[in-house]
């Protein structure tokens, strides 16, 4: 049995895939552990597992007050979460730590745990290369507007730790965009969480009328009950039913809900999707991922994320889905959402590429890789 201690992130798609590998490899013998923010205490105890929120998650947040995600930034690049992280180390001394690779404060200081490290990428790497590259130099520049040091550069982030795993399909992820030999791909890890719930529908589940499934991101930082509203309205007039969650970032009591909706925080997408038409999201790598996976068709409009415009764009160019601006207007949705529901070959081509998904077990995966690396670190 092997203590592995993962640095977490607990972004809407960082946290739950996060768990669906923790589980892997806790049934496997393992001992995982959470080190991480406050916030995300309650959902991984649910999960069963052992959580610990660091002391300095929020110390330098009010630092980075100039940048429009400082909650995220002002955690996740922290330099004293980074010392903090050091000494969690060397108290817990694990046999290997897992880091979020959204966490540039924990990939900065991991040369100092003496500790083997993994990376842990729950979307695309190489078709995003480019994208992430601006990302972390957009941390680094926020760091030093905060009063701080730069971080490195990606190619020491990441492409120094012992491995980076990928939770996403090659074939979806193009060719390699650098020449790194530790770069593991696998595939989407579709875990649920408990509050995944059953929910009643008020509609028999023989009524014909097409299903849409509504659902932007579950993270605080990205909370937009403006969007949500804009969606409801555009699906209004038409002849569908909409099942819209909201993550328990936007309350339903919010919004205006037409006669042809149902609202609710949370629900079990995997059934919903079971019966639905179309999605209508925000692109996020894990529930677009699900959403192939039943062969759905998606509209899709980012939020803040920044895998979410590129993703949208990809199922566009590959006829599975209509790709709309993140201020898209009722008009816009409406539009998209009615040629979608009237021309079945974007149906059709989503079934063909769910065929890649099938029987893909991306925790598994994963969890074959921090094994490979805590084996070949034993054996040195």
């Amino acid at each position: 049995m092997a203590s592995i201690m993962w640095a977490c992130w607990d972004g809407g798609g960082n946290l739950t895939p996060s768990l669906g590998i923790a589980r892997e490899l806790t049934d496997r013998g393992h001992d995982v552990q959470f080190f991480g923010r406050p916030d995300m205490l309650g959902r991984v105890a649910a999960a069963g597992f052992s959580a610990t929120a660091l002391t300095e998650a929020r110390t330098d947040v009010g630092r980075y007050s100039f940048h429009p995600l400082a909650e995220v930034f002002g955690y996740t690049s922290s330099p004293s979460v980074g010392v903090e992280l050091v000494g969690v180390v060397s108290a817990f001394t694990p046999d290997v730590v897992v880091i979020d690779a959204m966490f540039s404060a924990a990939l900065d200081v991991a040369p100092r745990f003496g500790r083997p490290t993994a990376v842990m990428l729950h979307t695309l790497f190489d078709s995003l290369w480019t994208m992430w590259q601006a990302n972390f130099t957009m941390q680094s520049e926020s760091r030093v507007k905060a009063g701080f040091s730069s971080l490195p550069p990606l190619e020491s982030l990441w492409g120094d730790r012992d491995l980076l795993h990928v939770n996403a399909l090659q074939e979806f992820d193009g060719e390699p965009a650098t020449a790194w030999d530790h770069v593991v791909h696998g595939a989407p890890v579709l875990a649920v969480e408990s509050r995944a719930v059953a929910v009643e529908l008020p509609w028999a589940s023989d009524d014909a009328t097409p299903l849409v499934l509504l659902s932007f991101s579950a993270v605080a930082e990205q909370r937009s009950p403006e969007m949500l509203q804009r969606a409801l309205n555009a699906l209004a007039t038409l002849p569908v039913h909409v099942v819209a969650t909201t993550g328990a970032i936007v309350e339903p009591t919010e919004l205006a809900v037409p006669a042809n909706a149902h609202v609710v925080s949370f629900a079990d997408h995997d059934v919903l999707m079971d019966r639905a038409s179309v999605l209508v999201g925000h692109g996020g790598h894990g529930t677009t991922m699900r959403a192939l996976r039943h062969g759905l068709p998606m509209v899709g409009i980012p939020a803040k994320g920044g895998d979410q415009a590129p993703i949208t764009q990809m199922l566009d160019g590959w006829g599975v889905g209509k790709a709309l601006a993140g201020d898209a207007s009722v008009s816009q949705i409406r539009s998209a959402a009615e040629e979608i529901l009237s021309d079945r070959t974007f149906a059709d081509e989503a079934r063909r590429r769910s065929g890649a998904l099938e029987g893909c077990n991306g925790a598994a995966l994963a969890a074959d890789s921090v094994e490979a690396l805590i084996q070949k670190t034993a054996s040195q």
